[in-house]
């Protein structure tokens, strides 16, 4: 199992940047695919990015598409998700998670681990 620590979450004006990392611990970080997902209140949690155990394949919610990037580093067990452009839309706690598996997927019920997540509240 891997333990999620994500942070970089706040608040910021529309047009921003923010840039929020998530922190693994255990065994075997390059084993896991990684993602983010978001869940604003009164909604579903929701897809936003993800990224391949070696960080060759990524995959992102086309509404963020051009504004988000993710990577990772796989000797520092950290997987990063820079957000720019932000806009009042993308208001939620956003949250890491770990999937033991190759390939990315963009289900939430397909992923194992989970951090507790960071809030991020962009202003009109």
């Amino acid at each position: 199992q891997v333990y999620l620590v994500e942070s970089g979450g706040g608040q910021v004006q529309a047009g921003g940047s923010l840039r929020l990392s998530c922190a693994a611990s255990g065994r075997s970080f390059s084993s896991y695919a990684m993602a983010w997902f978001r869940q604003a209140p009164g909604h579903e949690r929701e897809f936003v990015a993800a990224i391949s155990r070696s960080g060759e394949d990524t995959r992102y919610a086309d509404s963020v598409k051009g504004r988000f990037t993710i990577s990772r580093d796989n000797t520092e067990n950290t997987v990063v998700l820079q957000m720019n452009s932000l806009k009042p839309e993308d208001t939620a706690v956003y949250f890491c998670a770990a999937r033991a598996q190759m390939y990315v997927t963009t289900i939430p019920r397909s992923y194992d681990s989970w951090g507790q997540g960071t809030q991020v509240t962009v202003s009109a």
